[in-house]
């Protein structure tokens, strides 16, 4: 394989089980520092940041805000477009896709059409009814606008594991599949946290943190093939991490980043794993022992934490002489 890019996204607010959180506001010079930090030597670094639709009057700000200002130095933007809308109609929605596009096409190495559109959560696009066919409709709408401009932008959407045993998201999105969707997918993300809110037994167990992993990977690469996307489409990991907070210490999550990072890496072959983005860059608010708020490696106010050293020695080992 010849690439393996690696990636974060630098803000902080995150969603819960009822919302998003709250806490201090993005530190766009701590933000470039940390950025900067983090690349060191290596060519390239992803940049995640979210932007939601609700109707055609209502946007969501992005999340960090301006998120161009971050992206230099080989940086490129990685932008989820969020369906948080009760419309039908997909015509507005198809427009503001366009428009996100034309606005970020100088930064925009790659696109994300909805935000875990499988997860029925307030915060999440999968609470509403029709994201299903905005996801469809949309990475057709995306890729057509891309191949207008003439842009070298990859397209794509995301889910979490689905351990559902009626698999309703994948059928549903089956049946409203198209060869031209299939032809506009680059990419396949998929969000996991694992060992977070689910436990994972220690290693060398039969469900240890590797038997896990590898069997989430076996099970979303059949389930995207229940869509008809092949093996020769790369998955992209968009969300990982692992929280400090209740119970959880500094030390132990700088140890299960490092591990599960280094296991992603290692079964990038077998399951054509060709990214990774680090969920997050800072915490929400690290006075909240909630683990919702402290997904960082730095704490709020940019002082890093153990796994933010870790991060930084993974990129510049596992990348260096890769990309090159």
């Amino acid at each position: 394989m010849s690439h393996f890019h690696f990636g974060i996204y630098p803000g902080g607010m995150t969603g819960t089980e009822t919302g998003l959180t709250t806490g201090p506001a993005d530190n766009t010079a701590e933000i470039q520092k940390a950025l900067q930090l983090l690349q060191g030597d290596a060519s390239s670094l992803l940049v995640r940041c979210y932007i939601g639709y609700h109707s055609k009057e209502k946007i969501s700000h992005s999340t960090p805000v301006r998120p161009e200002q971050y992206v230099t130095k080989g940086r490129g933007l990685d932008l989820v477009l969020c369906f948080q809308s009760e419309d039908e109609n997909m015509e507005h929605w198809k427009e503001f896709i366009r428009t996100m596009i034309h606005q970020y096409q100088n930064e925009l190495v790659k696109i994300q059409i909805t935000e875990e559109a499988n997860v029925n959560l307030p915060s999440l696009d999968g609470h509403y009814k029709n994201s299903r066919k905005a996801l469809v409709e949309g990475v057709i709408a995306a890729k057509q606008e891309i191949n207008r401009l003439k842009l070298n932008t990859l397209v794509g959407f995301n889910a979490t594991p689905d351990f559902s045993p009626d698999k309703l998201f994948w059928k549903e999105i089956a049946s409203l599949a198209s060869d031209d969707f299939r032809k506009s997918i680059d990419y396949v993300g998929i969000d996991f946290f694992p060992d977070v809110f689910r436990p994972i037994q220690p290693d060398g167990n039969a469900f240890d943190l590797k038997a896990a992993m590898k069997g989430v990977f076996t099970q979303f690469r059949k389930d995207i093939q229940s869509i008809g996307i092949t093996s020769e489409i790369p998955l992209h990991i968009t969300e990982n991490g692992w929280p400090t907070g209740i119970s959880k210490t500094y030390e132990q999550q700088a140890i299960m980043l490092e591990k599960i990072i280094r296991q992603i890496y290692e079964y990038r072959n077998e399951f054509n794993i060709t990214a990774y983005e680090l969920f997050a860059l800072r915490d929400a608010d690290s006075s909240n022992p909630d683990i919702f708020y402290q997904f960082g490696i730095m704490r709020d106010d940019y002082t890093p934490k153990p796994a933010f050293h870790v991060y930084q020695n993974l990129i510049s080992e596992l990348t260096i002489g890769l990309t090159k």
